[in-house]
């Protein structure tokens, strides 16, 4: 779905949608025009300067010399009208309105005076004052587009889409070669999801200005939603080519890219737009999404985390954010989260479960278990929550309770793998091995490279004595997964009861390293999170020592790297610390090589 701020009209040239801090170069360009034959008195020297320094860009000198020619004439409608211009360009729109309706007053027939003053009352968001002033703008000047143009976005901004479409077409009836004037009207046409119209605009508009990168942004992302891929993905390329400004242009692209499969690239795309619109809660979340997709966790939580502040009221913010925390083992704090999603959506049965599955995290099976059931009590038929419910209930050792919940799921969606893998077990746990066989075959059919399923399955197998099969679904298990150690060690006692001497030799030795390196990983694990706290605590000494003893234990555990080359250049150890920044990088690549 279209965010409603993908085809937002002037979304480049004007800011006017919800307020303007910039003006149209021509309009100034029409008053020096209309003004070169003034005379050169004082008042109209000071003008004549004012005007040559808004065409140098030079805003600071406009402003001093044109408030010198209205100190001069107070009743020089010009004067009033370009120093208005200029302190709304400049942020000053209290001061700018003053001007802009001292000129109306003094020239009620000036179609520039109600165009500025419109722009204006727009900024100052009195939209349906603006609405008035450029509707006397385009009655005084009937065959100028400009008015037309922006009662299009304003009406459009109001969600007044007829009437803005029947602007933005006047507009183009008084300027069909203006790039600017298809785009807004292939703006107000695809926010009416008329897409074919809307493209044949952007087209247009592209015809006239090729380089025009408002039109090549829009033309992108009609693509986008019409499932031209490759298309949209050229189109939103090349608006970021001619804009590596536009947030927005980036956020589709990596869009464009997720949907092509190059997640490295949307991911990279995204990261920009969050770069170039920080405040966008639409584009936090996605790249907090996508973060977490690619199991970076923290920077997931940092971008989830950014949302809440943005959106304080969203409860969706808080749900997201509390489902990473819960990524990181970080109960407490993802019940906090949940709690403030249920305050403000009480009745969300999603919401319930998540913090009923935050609790199992901590081990309070009862709170887990009242709020699965408020859960199931608000979305009786979700087969996820049965299950969740079934899981916190076998963990309570409430077993019958617990597989009744599972089979209740498995009677809701027969395609819930993992509702079948966890009875299995249940049912082996419980002695009853030819059910828990049954129900491991299930997950297997559904889930063909559910190597735990495997390797369970060889597991009861083998203590009913089918050491046949047994050693088939154990090398299964290690096919699909060649770390799985517990599935080398359990083999390797089903070969030694087979008679295999040496297989059983070679999967136990293999096994035992397969071990050691797990157990391995989990020490240097600790240690680097130990000495992170140290580190937090300001304890370099002691988190230098920690990190050296976790790359000790797994060599090419990067975090480990990573974390010892930020410790080491807060200690002043510049060469060290880039040693293995680089590491690091080398290690895992999502790890830069220098710290932000």
């Amino acid at each position: 779905m279209l965010e409603p701020s993908t085809f937002p009209l002037g979304r480049v040239r004007i800011l006017l949608l919800v307020a303007i801090t910039t003006i149209p170069g021509f309009v100034f360009c029409r008053v020096v025009e209309a003004q070169s034959s003034s005379k050169s008195s004082s008042p109209a020297s000071a003008y004549q300067r004012g005007l040559a320094a808004i065409s140098a860009g030079d805003l600071a000198k406009a402003q001093t010399e044109l408030e010198q020619a209205v100190k001069a004439n107070p009743r020089n409608a010009d004067a009033q009208l370009a120093l208005g211009k200029v302190l709304l360009e400049k942020g000053d729109i209290g001061t700018a309105l003053e001007h802009l309706r001292a000129a109306t007053k003094l020239k009620p027939n000036s179609a520039q005076a109600h165009l500025g003053l419109g722009q204006a009352l727009l900024a100052a968001n009195q939209a349906d004052a603006a609405i008035r002033e450029l509707k006397q703008a385009a009655q005084l000047s009937p065959q100028d587009a400009e008015p037309h143009g922006m009662l299009a976005r304003v009406l459009s901004a109001q969600g007044k889409n007829q009437e803005a479409l029947t602007e933005a077409r006047a507009a183009v009836a008084l300027a069909p070669k203006s790039a600017a004037a298809h785009d807004d009207l292939g703006s107000l046409l695809a926010q009416a999801g008329q897409f074919d119209d809307a493209e044949s605009q952007f087209q247009l508009a592209l015809e006239m200005d090729p380089q025009f990168e408002p039109a090549r942004f829009h033309l992108g992302v009609v693509w986008l939603q019409r499932g031209n891929i490759a298309e949209a993905r050229k189109e939103l390329t090349t608006a970021t080519e001619l804009n590596p400004r536009d947030g927005l242009a980036y956020f589709y692209l990596g869009d464009a890219c997720q949907k092509a499969g190059d997640k490295d690239a949307a991911l990279a795309d995204y990261q920009q737009a969050a770069t170039l619109l920080p405040d966008s809660p639409m584009v936090q979340s996605k790249l907090g999404m996508m973060l977490q997709r690619t199991t970076d966790v923290a920077g997931a939580t940092n971008a989830f985390r950014k949302v809440t502040e943005l959106t304080p009221g969203d409860p969706e913010a808080h749900n997201n954010l509390g489902l990473v925390l819960m990524q990181r083992g970080e109960g407490e704090a993802s019940v906090k989260e949940f709690q403030e999603a249920i305050r403000l959506r009480p009745d969300d049965a999603a919401f319930h479960g998540n913090l009923g599955m935050s609790y199992l995290q901590l081990l309070n099976f009862k709170e887990a278990e009242q709020q699965l059931r408020e859960a199931i009590n608000m979305a009786p038929n979700d087969a996820s929550l049965h299950y969740d419910l079934g899981l916190a209930l076998k963990l309570n050792d409430k077993l019958p309770e617990g597989m009744a919940e599972m089979r209740k799921a498995i009677e809701l969606d027969p395609t819930l793998v993992d509702a079948y893998y966890t009875l299995g077990i249940t049912l082996w746990q419980q002695g009853e091995f030819p059910a828990s066989v049954e129900q491991l075959r299930k997950a297997i059919a559904l889930k063909p490279d559910y190597a735990e399923a495997h390797y369970t399955l060889g597991t009861v197998l083998k203590q009913m004595n089918q050491l046949a099969e047994a050693a088939q679904a154990l090398r299964e298990a290690i096919r699909i997964q060649p770390g799985f150690a517990p599935a080398h060690t359990t083999l390797a006692a089903v070969l030694r009861q087979m008679g295999d001497t040496a297989g059983a030799q070679a999967e136990s030795e293999l096994g035992n390293t397969l071990a050691k390196e797990k157990t391995d990983l989990q020490g240097a694990t600790f240690a680097t999170n130990s000495g992170k706290r140290l580190l937090n605590a300001g304890d370099l000494d002691g988190a230098i020592a920690q990190f050296r003893n976790a790359i000790k234990l797994a060599p090419s555990y990067a975090e480990a790297h990573y974390q010892l080359a930020l410790a080491l250049s807060r200690k002043g150890e510049q060469a060290a610390a880039a040693e293995e920044f680089h590491q690091a990088a080398a290690l895992d690549p999502k790890l830069k090589s220098t710290p932000n």
